[in-house]
């Protein structure tokens, strides 16, 4: 585990995104630094107005730290299989342990017992020795616009009051209240707890939550992950990597609708001193299809039900036609909005909410969505009218539309033009109808239009997308772009990885887009050049691994790129959207469900390789000893 030496007091400009772990409740999450500060808070949902914004706005965020007042080391670890951390602080004069962790419980405890709408639990705990604790309390409701009117009730706590609901802090900790924030010291001896509960409600009466119980909380929250993660059905050589990516997306779910969010924060920079700084926590239908694959494939089928459940409730505001993004609930993601008050993550200005994608055509997303439907649906019977009555429109729309341009895969915002990735997905949509109606899952009559049409798109890539010059699938039709989503042709199964022609797309890729070793860039939008103004993208890396493993290089190949890339990971094995090429640093929004999605999709796909190979090599010894006879 890695071991960083740190003062008591860490400026937010001398941290990386991957000095920070994240905890939740599947509604929403924080951040927690290797420092013990939490620097991003949003509650009561993902998206809703942060408390504690210090990530992406060291003067006016707001940040609750909980450190040794001496200069101190650290380290951490989530409990395994669980989303529970702890951060261990050794100084000269002793060790200190701090549990981080926000309560989760069975539903047998949640049905008899009134409980915080929201609550976050930190539990310090001396291990030797005797430490000094500082604890500083600042928290700047609405993205830091809201003054904190701190208020002492006493043996009720800390309360803050912010626009519709109440925050509670309480602690057995005696604090000092100032105009600009709230501290506490502590002499923490080995043996002695300390615990602190903040909550948050919207409605009266608000359940309080005392520190006394924090220990039976951190006991049920634990059991709860653990059964949890007991559903893991991967049993690969990589399964660590794996369980801790399941767990970083079950975080990400929000599991009242049952939408998965692309990352729990807004506006980390794509690149430190850039402006491409996104607001990424609402659900983008792109993740359908593979996240679902993951699911399915790890055994955890009733995530992946719920959120097919809620992407096509949720796209029946709009129907035929699919909104690029939604928030957890299924509305239309706002306009963007600029927040002036935060100043960025390391300066990176702006700091936004809402999204324009929200705004955009990108037709890749009738596949996804369809594609979704057939990995959880297909073999498992008839589909009832209203699902397979969507289904058949989306392959309508997608007839209708697919020589249109779109923004694609990659939300580029300038001219839409056709994208290679949006054509081989609008083929997707209508190859699996054609299995829906061939598994009778779905009854269509007459089918021959959507053959007619998978066939015409199939032939206009075939022809239009291949340049026979450079032996490679373009990203757009006639030219000699290259883009990363050209890996996923083998994925679905428009040809073999070990084609001729996707080797040579492979080849290309890897010669136009590496950054070094297993990382690649997405794409070039600039044209060629040493780099393309940003990081590596995470998921292109595992792409590449799966392509591999799927039959486009050897078993050896693949699992040497995947152990590669698994080392740019953090210290508690998590992914941020992109890396820096050059320092291996995180960049993007963090934690990422795709590249998480994209690492496990990776891993499910060697475990494929081993055990073919493993089957062939049986069948071979027998036809030997066969021979021999």
């Amino acid at each position: 585990m890695p071991i960083q030496e740190l003062p008591a007091t860490l400026s937010r400009l001398q941290l990386g995104i991957e000095d920070y772990a994240v905890i939740g409740d599947c509604r929403s999450a924080a951040l927690v630094s290797r420092d013990g500060s939490i620097d991003w808070l949003c509650w009561p949902c993902f998206d809703s107005p942060s408390m504690f914004a210090s990530l992406v706005g060291q003067e006016n965020g707001g940040s609750w730290q909980i450190c040794p007042a001496a200069p101190f080391t650290s380290s951490r670890k989530y409990v395994h299989g669980t989303n529970v951390l702890e951060t261990t602080f050794e100084t000269p004069t002793g060790t200190v342990r701090l549990t981080d962790f926000m309560p989760v419980a069975g539903e047998e405890f949640t049905s008899g017992h009134l409980s915080p709408q929201r609550e976050l639990i930190r539990i310090l705990e001396g291990v030797t020795g005797e430490v000094e604790i500082d604890v500083r309390f600042d928290p700047r409701p609405q993205y830091g616009t809201k003054k904190s009117d701190i208020q002492d009730n006493g043996k009720l706590g800390l309360r803050v009051d912010i626009p519709g609901a109440v925050i509670r802090l309480q602690s057995q900790m005696e604090f000092r209240l100032d105009t600009s924030s709230t501290t506490g010291t502590a002499n923490i001896q080995a043996g002695d707890r300390l615990s602190f509960s903040l909550t948050f409600a919207t409605e009266a009466p608000a359940p309080l939550a005392f520190p006394e119980e924090s220990l039976a909380a951190l006991t049920r929250t634990i059991d709860w992950w653990k059964m949890w993660s007991a559903k893991c059905s991967y049993p690969g050589e990589y399964r660590e990597a794996v369980l801790r990516s399941v767990l970083a997306l079950k975080m990400l779910h929000f599991a009242p609708s049952g939408a998965f969010v692309a990352a729990a924060t807004t506006s980390l920079p794509e690149k430190i001193g850039g402006d491409k700084n996104y607001d990424y926590r609402y659900c983008w239908l792109r993740d359908a299809s593979l996240a679902v694959h993951v699911l399915c494939g790890t055994g955890h089928e009733l995530e992946a039900e719920a959120f097919v459940d809620w992407m096509l409730h949720a796209t029946r505001l709009t129907q035929p036609k699919l909104m690029v993004v939604y928030d957890v609930y299924g509305n239309i993601v706002g306009e963007e909005k600029e927040l002036p008050r935060l100043s960025g993550y390391r300066h990176s200005a702006p700091v936004k909410t809402g999204n324009m994608a929200r705004s955009q055509v990108q037709m890749d997303l009738y596949g996804e969505v369809i594609c979704a439907s057939a990995k959880l649906y297909k073999g498992k019977g008839k589909l009832d009218r209203d699902t397979a009555k969507t289904i058949i429109n989306f392959a309508k729309y997608v007839c209708k539309h697919w020589r249109e341009p779109d923004a694609g895969i990659w939300e580029p915002r300038g001219d839409q033009v056709l994208h290679t990735h949006s054509l081989l997905l609008c083929w997707v949509a209508l190859d699996e109808l054609v299995k829906f109606v061939e598994t009778g899952t779905i009854e269509v009559r007459p089918i021959e239009g959507f053959k007619k049409t998978r066939d015409e798109i199939r032939t206009f890539i075939e022809t239009k997308s291949w340049n026979d010059g450079i032996c490679s699938y373009a990203s757009e039709p006639g030219s000699e772009k290259m883009d990363s989503s050209l890996l996923l042709m083998a994925f679905h199964n428009f040809h073999e990885a070990s084609s001729e022609r996707l080797q040579g797309t492979y080849n290309r890729v890897k010669n136009e887009l590496g950054a070094g070793g297993s990382l690649l860039y997405r794409n070039r939008p600039d044209g060629r050049g040493t780099s393309p103004g940003e990081g590596a993208f995470g998921i292109c890396g595992f792409w590449a691994v799966e392509h591999l493993a799927m039959g486009g290089g050897s078993l050896k190949q693949a699992e040497d790129t995947f152990e590669e890339l698994l080392r740019y990971a953090n210290d508690v094995g998590l992914f941020a959207e992109e890396i820096d090429p050059k320092s291996g640093a995180a960049l993007g929004n963090f934690p990422q469900a795709f590249t998480h999605i994209g690492l496990i999709s990776a891993a499910l796909a060697i475990e494929r390789r081993r055990k073919e190979d493993a089957e062939i090599e049986t069948t071979t010894a027998h036809q030997r000893i066969e021979a021999k006879r």
